[in-house]
């Protein structure tokens, strides 16, 4: 579950409780608008833990090396191979 759920969820929830004046019979909406608040608070807060650990923004992790590159980072482009070109050296007597 992302942010974005776990906001959806906690604002369904919310209308569930104080926006839904309806009575059921069958279902408490009230009890049901608590829970999905409580799963969307909880989602919410996993998501802001772990979100260095996934594909979020990389200055949480961002490591610097003498020589190579970082340990750890990912490298989505790859560059094209360098052209080397080599001359022989003739020698002119």
């Amino acid at each position: 579950m992302g942010m974005g759920i776990g906001l959806i969820l906690i604002a369904v929830g919310a209308i569930l409780t104080w926006g839904v004046k309806a009575t059921s019979d069958a279902i408490n909406l009230d009890a049901v608008g608590v829970i999905l608040m409580i799963v969307g608070a909880i989602g919410f807060t996993l998501s802001m833990m772990f979100w260095s650990s996934f594909w979020g923004p990389g200055y949480f992790r961002r490591t610097y090396a003498a020589e190579g590159p970082a340990v750890g980072r990912r490298s989505y482009r790859r560059a094209a191979p360098a052209e080397v070109v080599e001359e022989e050296v003739v020698e002119e007597r």
